[in-house]
């Protein structure tokens, strides 16, 4: 019943933030495709991204590897630096998942689901799906389907959602699901208006990013086949995708016959995508030994990229202590290829789990050295220099991740590393300011206040600590008057 709920909530979150217009508004629509577009206000657009993250971290679904996350958002902006709005703000997550769907909402806000990425065969499929979304941002077509939503009022809708959560926490699944039902109702009515011609513009826009980006522009029309195998095979109606994205024969050929008439700029070899998505197989699974079992079916047939394979059953090892076949099978990865950063820290992680501290540092640091900006790397060797109690190791980690949250300031797993490692080093006021911008991370700007109040009503505080301090109340202050406002 709580995973019902739980996908029941993300749901209508979805459906929710995709619809923010109050009562009474009016939306001034442009041309399709116009520039001009403003669903939001402009305060609303600016944060809601933000927001949107804060929430789904906030209810667990938020897949935060660093890996991950990095590789889908420059597969965004790729596609993003060819479109008709190179310079918009987007922002694009993955969510943890496994149903087959991705989204589109407002303030250039798209998501993936994990498990459309785990059944996609190579990138360019990904990449299609993440073009066609980002089309429907560019061409306005969100605007044009709220135009008839706009007697619906935001704050109803939350309130909706805060009562089915609550009933949910309470324990009446009956009362909850009902709420959510209601709400869902606003959905199904916002999913009709992606129209035929709005997704065959999406299917069109969207194919040409592909094209000029790098990817394979028959990717698009690959996996939309492939959806409605799927949809066949498993017998269980069609997924969510299909769902908000009609389908139909014509559309896929036309798709299709578009994308072989386009030729690729700079083709991408794709091979990436395969770790990528092996490394997100293991983070969903809660069985890593049987997950290990998937990865050595796959590698033993020699389906899929065999070193992707390998990969991913080195990390399904580990993750079921498995340790020393896992050392049998990393050998052949770095026999082949000794300084490739993935095989490096796929290493360091296993050197870590068998005891051996200071081998894993030692690569780590190496790493760091040569590629300093690189997030993944920053973020593994923080946990491992944090891994034990040692004072001079958390003052290090300190500095890397000063560093680091000036350039990622909304890297929650960062800022809450950046807390431990103050309070191990006695700097407590850092380590209470760092707590607070923790709380924040997760939605609780209350909490955030509250932990900032009781910093600065310290005696030893000097001169910076308290303007420090003092200057993030005001912004966290009126941050909260206004999120409090627009629930009214």
């Amino acid at each position: 019943m709580d995973s019902i709920i739980r996908k029941l909530a993300l749901t209508l979150i979805i459906a929710l933030i995709a619809i923010p217009v109050a009562a009474g508004d009016r939306v001034s629509l442009p041309d399709m495709g116009g520039t001009a577009t403003r669903v939001l206000s402009a305060e609303q657009e600016r944060t809601f991204a933000r927001d949107f993250e804060r929430y789904m971290r906030a209810h667990g679904v938020l897949v935060e590897d660093p890996m991950i996350r990095s590789y889908f958002e420059d597969m965004g902006f790729r596609l993003v630096a060819q479109s008709s709005r190179p310079n918009a703000e987007f922002h694009f997550f993955v969510l943890r998942e496994p149903s087959i769907n991705a989204f589109a909402t407002v303030a250039g806000v798209i998501g993936l689901h994990a498990g459309l990425i785990l059944m996609a065969h190579d990138e360019s499929e990904v990449a299609g799906v993440v073009a066609h979304e980002i089309a429907h941002v560019t061409q306005d077509h969100l605007a044009r389907a709220l135009e008839k939503q706009q007697q619906v009022s935001l704050p109803t809708m939350l309130a909706s959602l805060g009562l089915a959560m609550a009933a949910a926490a309470a324990g009446a699944g009956e009362a909850s699901q009902a709420v959510l039902v209601s709400g869902m109702g606003l959905s199904a009515q916002f999913q009709i208006n992606h129209t035929r011609q709005s997704e065959a513009e999406a299917d069109r826009v969207g194919i040409g990013l592909l094209g000029s980006a790098g990817y394979d522009p028959e990717g698009m029309s690959r996996f939309f086949e492939r959806l409605n195998v799927h949809s066949r095979a498993m017998g269980q109606g069609p997924p969510e995708y299909l769902r908000t994205h009609p389908m139909t024969v014509n559309r896929i050929a036309e798709a299709r016959n578009r994308a072989e008439r386009m030729s690729t700029r700079n083709p991408r070899d794709g091979d990436e995508f395969h770790f990528i998505q092996s490394r997100l197989r293991v983070m969903m699974t809660d069985r890593p030994d049987l997950t290990a079992e998937w990865f050595r079916q796959r590698l033993e047939k020699g389906e899929r990229s065999p070193e992707a394979m390998r990969y991913g059953l080195v990390l399904a090892l580990i993750r079921a202590r498995r340790l020393e076949a896992a050392e049998q099978t990393i050998h052949p990865l770095l026999e082949a290829e000794p300084d490739r950063q993935i095989y490096r820290l796929l290493l360091a992680e296993l050197r870590l789990a068998q005891d051996r501290l200071d081998e894993s540092l030692n690569i780590l640091a190496e790493l760091y050295k040569h590629y300093p900006g690189t997030r993944a790397v920053t973020t593994q060797y923080v946990e491992t220099l944090m891994h034990e109690s040692d004072p001079e190791r958390a003052q290090l980690a300190m500095e890397i991740l000063r560093r680091h949250l000036r350039r990622n300031p909304n890297d929650l797993q960062m800022t809450e590393f950046l807390a431990r490692a103050a309070d191990r080093v006695g700097d407590k006021v850092r380590a209470a300011e760092a707590l607070a911008d923790s709380y924040y991370l997760r939605g609780g700007i209350k909490e955030a206040i509250e932990q900032l109040e009781r910093v600065s009503d310290r005696e030893d505080l000097d001169y910076y600590q308290r303007s420090r301090i003092n200057a993030r109340l005001v912004e966290l202050r009126s941050e909260h008057m206004r999120v409090a406002s627009r629930n009214r």
